[in-house]
């Protein structure tokens, strides 16, 4: 079996070399935009086969001067069509449905009304124009469109706090060209880190991550909006501050504007408890995981292709790599002959299970504290005790619970986060019981 595993692999490593060979002295294949390189190593195609086009940014046709995915097109007529793939995914699951006790754990803020899955890079603007929950300023936008960060970067922070619905009537385009690469697209492919917060928060830092990393983790990550100014910011300054312990610790030493300490996105009514509300940390939640030293995110999200004209991309459609063949391939470099669709279910459910458990535990911790201070038997000094042991338990829980890969990312620190919830949560009780 393991003789015949390596036969398969050497015919697919003859059959890709060949095809270099071919493409390169043109024998196969048109005009190419970019194509394969002469390579050292043998193997699946990956982005090092990738010669980037360089050519100049065609004029824009935004009105703010952002140059759109349309306005590439002509350069890059496969990477936008495939842009394009994004916007099949028109189910979205209803996490209050499927999570009910997410109402009572969110109660008072604006997650506790709307919480659905995200669709994906074509329907931020239409999402974001539809939830329920409140937004009232130009801060929602911040991910949701290139129009957004290029007027931040031409006009300043101010524009955070600007009404939604007035900056809303500007925004043109969906996540695109801008978001990771600016203008200047066509600059051999380089990536661009186009949103501020990120220069601000990590600074020289940020060499310390692989760019197309980080041009995912401009959106794809935890991140609050700064009293002061409602500017969006990141609560780290490096990867080692990435961990929920270090952000946990930046946001319980934040002197807000009025003089108190311990930075919150919400007081929960029945509680009194100061909550924190995680966002979305897939960079950190990867960094911190066994395979950033291995790869990046478009090495598992956005495969190689090749086209019948022998041009080799990057495909834009964002994918799972559970959903895509080609990126599988990735994973057997590490996983070898391993059923990965089924081992990463298998986990997926695992984390999900240990959600579901901790969740209904955090759920009752809140109804317990809620009826503990509604009794009047508890002095504030008890009840802070309890409500410093809340807000914590529900941040781990929520780390682990809204980062997307649902584990796959990371699974250690996913068991982590809910094991130190659990935790905290008896440990809470346990003063409750007293």
């Amino acid at each position: 079996m393991e003789k015949r595993t390596q036969i398969k692999k050497f015919i697919v490593s003859a059959v890709i070399v060949l095809a270099a060979v071919l493409l390169l002295a043109g024998i196969i294949g048109g005009p190419r935009l970019y194509h394969l390189m002469n390579r050292a190593a043998i193997g699946p195609l990956t982005r090092d086969d990738i010669e980037y086009l360089t050519t100049a940014a065609p004029a824009a046709t935004s009105r703010d001067g952002t140059v759109n995915a349309a306005d590439w097109a002509e350069a890059y007529p496969y990477i936008v069509a495939t842009m394009g793939d994004n916007d099949k995914n028109t189910y979205v699951v209803d996490y209050l449905e499927q999570d009910p006790y997410l109402v009572n754990i969110y109660e008072g803020f604006g997650f506790a009304k709307d919480y659905g899955s995200a669709r994906g890079h074509e329907y931020t603007l239409e999402d974001v124009a539809k939830t329920q929950r409140p937004h009232a300023l130009a801060n929602c936008l911040t991910c949701k469109t290139p129009n957004f960060a290029k007027l931040v970067n031409d006009q300043g922070v101010g524009v955070y706090s600007m009404p939604f619905d007035e900056v809303m009537a500007l925004m043109e385009e969906n996540i695109s060209c801008y978001t990771c690469h600016g203008n200047e697209a066509g600059d051999a492919g380089k990536l661009v880190v186009t949103h501020s917060y990120v220069t601000k928060a990590l600074g020289d830092n940020a060499a310390a991550i692989d760019p197309a990393t980080l041009s995912c983790g401009q959106c794809h990550i935890e991140y609050y909006f700064t009293p002061a100014d409602k500017e969006t910011m990141m609560p780290y300054q490096s990867v080692e501050t990435m961990t929920p312990e270090a952000i946990l610790a930046y946001y319980d030493a934040m002197v807000l504007p009025d003089g108190t300490v311990g930075f919150y996105d919400w007081e929960q009514p029945g509680t009194g408890t100061r909550m924190l509300k995680a966002q979305h940390p897939e960079m950190e939640t990867f960094l911190s995981g066994p395979h950033a030293g291995l790869l990046n995110c478009a090495d598992c999200h956005m495969a190689v292709e090749m086209a019948d004209d022998g041009t080799v991309y990057h495909s834009h459609t964002l994918v799972s790599p559970l959903e895509n063949a080609t990126l599988l391939t990735t994973c057997a470099v590490c996983h070898e002959d391993t059923d990965m669709v089924s081992f990463v279910h298998k986990l997926q459910d695992r984390v999900t299970v240990r959600e579901t458990e901790v969740g209904n535990e955090l759920s009752e911790l809140k109804d317990a504290l809620t009826a503990a201070v509604a009794s009047g038997k508890y002095g504030e000094a008890e009840l802070d005790a309890v409500r410093k042991l809340h807000r914590e338990a529900q941040w781990f829980f929520d780390f682990c619970y809204v980062e997307n890969a649902e584990g796959a990312h990371n699974s250690d620190l996913a068991f982590r986060c809910l094991d130190t919830s659990e935790a905290l949560i008896q440990e809470a009780m346990a003063l409750l019981n007293k």
